[in-house]
């Protein structure tokens, strides 16, 4: 088991995010985070990465708990999150954020390949290598973030929302990219409001409501489940 998340509660203030939830990922999966806005799903993946404090539980990484680890020390375990809404760093070239993605690395024919990995993964990012990050467009720009976070080289790779804002033709792509980066070998855990998509890619999933977990299973039978198509997928 790569990641377990153990009886974990949350706090914003007196506001309760998380209330006691649990999940696991195993080494090799996609697994899914789906619910509606305010459920809790980038509220959990903030949890794991260490940028959000728990209240109660734990989280164990790799078999180490790193419930109270600093985050910059998570991303060296192998833990890197592209967080929601890209979060690159606009006045910098597309090769300046890559290598920042490589900040904690001293593996320089490491990351050499992996960069040669990444612009290979997505051939735009190539074209537009001495460009500032804040001049791409939205899809360019997530394409950049799951690249930069690629480049620490992730255990487990946190996808928070990675299609919000994209053009249909560009979610595929995306969802194409995701799939292809876990059958290299990277496990990732993905927060997804578009569940057609999260479902339909992950091995399993997770379905969050108000902080709780009230249905996990595989993916492609939780995209048949009545209950998850009504709620989530539109489908009466």
């Amino acid at each position: 088991m790569l990641l377990e998340i153990e009886d974990v509660s949350l706090l914003y203030g007196r506001i309760q995010a998380l209330h006691g939830i649990s999940l696991t990922v195993d080494e090799g999966e996609i697994v899914a985070l789906i619910g509606a806005n305010g459920a809790g799903k980038s509220t959990t993946m903030r949890a794991i990465s260490g940028i959000r404090p728990v209240a109660t539980g734990r989280i164990r990484f790799a078999g180490q708990d790193i419930t109270k680890m600093r985050p910059d020390l998570r991303v060296r375990l192998g833990l890197c999150q592209a967080p929601e809404g890209r979060g690159i760093f606009p006045g910098m070239s597309v090769l300046e954020n890559l290598d920042m993605g490589a900040y904690t690395r001293r593996d320089r024919a490491g990351v050499a390949a992996d960069l040669a990995r990444v612009l290979e993964l997505f051939p735009r990012l190539a074209e537009r290598a001495k460009q500032p990050g804040g001049t791409l467009s939205g899809g360019e720009q997530q394409m950049l973030a799951v690249g930069r976070a690629l480049m620490s080289r992730p255990k487990l790779l946190l996808l928070d929302e990675p299609s919000m804002g994209l053009a249909p033709m560009l979610i595929q792509q995306i969802f194409s990219i995701i799939t292809e980066i876990n059958q290299q070998g990277t496990t990732i855990l993905l927060v997804e409001q578009n569940a057609q998509q999260a479902l339909a890619r992950a091995h399993r999933a997770y379905v969050l409501e108000t902080g709780r977990i009230v249905k996990s299973g595989i993916g492609a039978e939780l995209l048949h489940d009545p209950a998850v198509k009504e709620a989530y997928l539109g489908v009466a």
